[in-house]
């Protein structure tokens, strides 16, 4: 068993991770991946997910009956209650909505705890960390704030939705190794984007 893998045992939480990157389940742990790529890829990234022991569905927007289950939300969940992963594909089915957007839908719409964003960068930054040297990087930001301040965490209507949904969004770089397993272990990576405290 990978050491991703091991980590998800100890854990009871419904995470929606986004946008193309493996999150094992096992047991108790329900972690959901949000892929865009071709139906070879989903089901390499399926066959992954099996091989390392965790069962895995597949669930399009789109109907592909030879290829994968039709999504249907109860059914999605029901998968997710047995311990499955649940890979979402071909985004909601429709045109005009970015993948951002059809993440956080499927993540509101599953009951998530959390939805992580992986990313080439460390968090949410004040600025474009690329160009400019001198931005900051937040531990914790509002969703009014990161609206505000046009941030980039995501689009605007999937921050939106996260928002009146009170799905909290954990912004990470996937590319430093054993991030994603600390993530689940409850260390603070990245950025945390959430509903502002009330005094």
């Amino acid at each position: 068993m990978d050491p991703v893998s091991s980590h998800f045992h100890s854990r009871s939480v419904r995470m929606i991770f986004m946008p193309i990157l493996i999150g094992m389940s096992m047991a108790q742990i329900i972690a959901t991946l949000f892929v865009y790529l071709s139906d070879s890829r989903i089901h390499a990234a399926a066959d992954a997910i099996e091989k390392a022991g965790s069962p895995c569905r597949v669930m399009s927007a789109l109907r592909i009956n030879q290829v994968c289950e039709p999504y249907i939300c109860g059914r999605a969940i029901r998968h997710l209650e047995k311990g499955r992963v649940v890979v979402f594909a071909a985004g909601t089915g429709n045109p005009f909505f970015t993948t951002d957007s059809a993440a956080s839908l499927r993540a509101v719409e599953i009951g998530a705890d959390l939805m992580l964003k992986a990313t080439k960068v460390d968090g949410v930054y004040s600025d474009d960390p690329v160009t400019n040297p001198d931005a900051i990087l937040y531990d914790r930001i509002s969703f009014d704030e990161a609206l505000e301040r046009k941030l980039g965490v995501m689009d605007t209507t999937a921050l939106v939705l996260c928002s009146e949904h009170n799905l909290p969004i954990r912004v990470f770089n996937i590319f430093e190794p054993g991030h994603l397993a600390r993530i689940v272990e409850g260390e603070d990576i990245g950025t945390l984007v959430q509903q502002e405290k009330s005094e």
